[in-house]
């Protein structure tokens, strides 16, 4: 069983930054092929959306064309953490984030079945 907890959110003003932390506890994140990482957002009526992924040793990284150039995912696995660097920060942008871990590497970021373990979500919002 993996937990995981989100924090980093709060109230910015456009144009400002934020960092997302997802902390790890449970298993290693580290484990060879096992725990891909993604954060997603989910904003007041709308769906769940994937904005950023990150495989297991963090060579490969995945963006939508929505974040790209302004968000940035990292991760330290000697601290079982996943970040999410927010710069450039719209109002749309605002939503809950949450952090998700899925085993097998691929492109259909957004099938949300293919994730196994969720945080509870760090919200986020900016004000215009």
């Amino acid at each position: 069983q993996v937990q995981l907890a989100e924090s980093g959110g709060g109230l910015v003003q456009t144009g400002g930054s934020l960092r997302l932390s997802c902390a790890a506890s449970g298993h290693t994140l580290s484990t060879y092929g096992v725990f891909d990482v993604s954060w997603f957002r989910q904003a007041p009526g709308k769906e769940r959306e994937c904005v950023a992924a990150i495989s297991w040793n963090g060579v490969r990284t995945w963006y939508p064309d929505s974040v790209k150039g302004r968000f940035t995912i990292s991760r330290d696995n000697a601290k079982n953490t996943v970040y999410l660097q927010m710069n450039s920060l719209k109002p749309e942008d605002t939503a809950v984030y949450y952090c998700a871990t899925r085993r097998d590497w691929g492109p259909d970021y957004q099938d949300l079945s293919l994730y196994e373990y969720w945080g509870q979500g760090t919200a986020v919002t900016v004000s215009s």
